[in-house]
């Protein structure tokens, strides 16, 4: 076990470190891409995606896109709606609390389930024009703006509801026993589910930066579909002269190290904290203990230490993963954390290398088996040089 954990380290410390640093050879995982196009899912059909709303009670509902599609045009909704869906926003009905307020739960008139986020704020009409605009924004990997609400001294967004919440319900390894089994090809799924979202914020013009991509903000729906929740909220709340009350709160270890002013944030912002989303998917743990990167060095001594002690890897992803599957997937993480941002994969490139990566997983554990020998285990990964 010594020699396989010293050869971890030397692995990650020497070819991963050189990688970073030398831009991975201007990221020359392109060269695996598909030629076939499998980022334009905007108008895509998706089992999970909410049927189009009916004002007043009772009618039938009509098949995907939802209200808010790409010609669509966001509902405006009465308070006494939202109050009776949320029972006049009782208690038992809040389910968090991010950048725009409260967050409830709601089930309207015509028996759909929703999330209603609520704050404080007085009638805008820059609320409306960016509301209206956000809402013309579909992808099947983006959850759905369905509407607003501006009366009684508060500003409302209403999104479609996800039945199975934020993969932090899911993902993160308590030490009690789960009934979610996330094997490896399901990651890597989810991840690029995300990681399309964020293309597509990225392919507008100009392009939409999310701001304050994190896992809580990666939702999935009953088939484990991946959709990235609040894409816009954050320029919104820009918009309207409010940072949110939770921006600046707490340490966020998804926010970008290099991030200079407050609220000057790129692209390559948001595919840090997408890196680090993909850490978080190989450990199986909150990314809060390592608040501290802010280099190249911090990041692979992070690792480094990890792999020694040989608790980098989730322990319940042994034997559902193979070596080479699971080295590719680590590389792309750190590459989406490399400094300088600059030399950061576009989000284009990141969703072709995890499509190369899914399929190949999918072929190399379908053909060995779940299991067997041929599929190294997390305790002997990068035994050998990574290339």
């Amino acid at each position: 076990m010594s020699s396989s954990l010293a050869a971890i380290v030397g692995g990650v410390g020497g070819a991963i470190a050189l990688a970073i640093v030398m831009g991975f050879g201007c990221y020359c995982f392109l060269k695996h891409s598909n030629s076939s196009n499998r980022n334009s899912e905007s108008g895509s059909s998706d089992p999970s995606a909410v049927v189009e709303l009916k004002r007043g009670g009772g009618t039938s509902s009509s098949t995907v896109p939802p209200i808010a599609g790409p010609h669509g045009t966001a509902v405006q909704f009465t308070v006494e709606e939202l109050e009776q869906a949320t029972k006049n926003f009782q208690e038992s009905n809040l389910i968090g609390y991010g950048s725009f307020g409260l967050v409830y739960k709601g089930l309207l008139r015509d028996g759909n389930f929703v999330v209603i986020k609520r704050r404080t704020g007085a009638p805008s009409q820059e609320f409306i024009e960016e509301v209206t605009y956000l809402s013309r924004i579909w992808h099947r990997n983006l959850v759905t703006l369905l509407g607003f609400c501006q009366e009684r001294g508060y500003q409302m967004l209403v999104f479609e509801h996800l039945p199975n919440g934020s993969m932090c319900n899911h993902l993160y390894d308590t030490g009690l026993e789960s009934t979610t089994k996330l094997e490896f090809k399901q990651r890597i799924s989810i991840g690029l589910g995300a990681a399309k979202g964020l293309c597509h914020l990225h392919s507008q013009r100009p392009p939409i930066v999310h701001g304050n991509f994190k896992t809580a903000n990666v939702l999935v729906d009953e088939n484990f579909i991946a959709k990235v929740a609040d894409a816009g909220v954050f320029k919104l709340l820009q918009r309207i002269e409010d940072a949110g009350p939770s921006s600046t709160s707490h340490v966020n270890v998804f926010r970008d190290p290099e991030i200079g002013q407050p609220g000057m944030f790129t692209e390559t912002n948001d595919v840090y904290g997408f890196g680090v989303l993909l850490l978080e998917l190989v450990t199986g743990q909150e990314a809060s203990h390592i608040d501290s990167f802010g280099s190249n060095e911090s990041i692979l001594r992070w690792v480094e230490t990890h792999l020694s002690s040989n608790d980098f890897v989730d322990r319940r992803l042994v034997g559902s993963f193979t070596a080479e599957g699971m080295k590719d997937f680590i590389r792309l993480a750190l590459q989406c954390m490399g400094f300088p941002g600059k030399r950061r994969p576009k989000m284009e490139m990141v969703v072709s290398e995890l499509d190369r990566i899914l399929e190949k997983e999918i072929t190399l554990t379908t053909v060995m088996g779940e299991g067997s020998t041929n599929v190294t285990p997390g305790s002997e990964l990068f035994t050998s040089e990574i290339g």
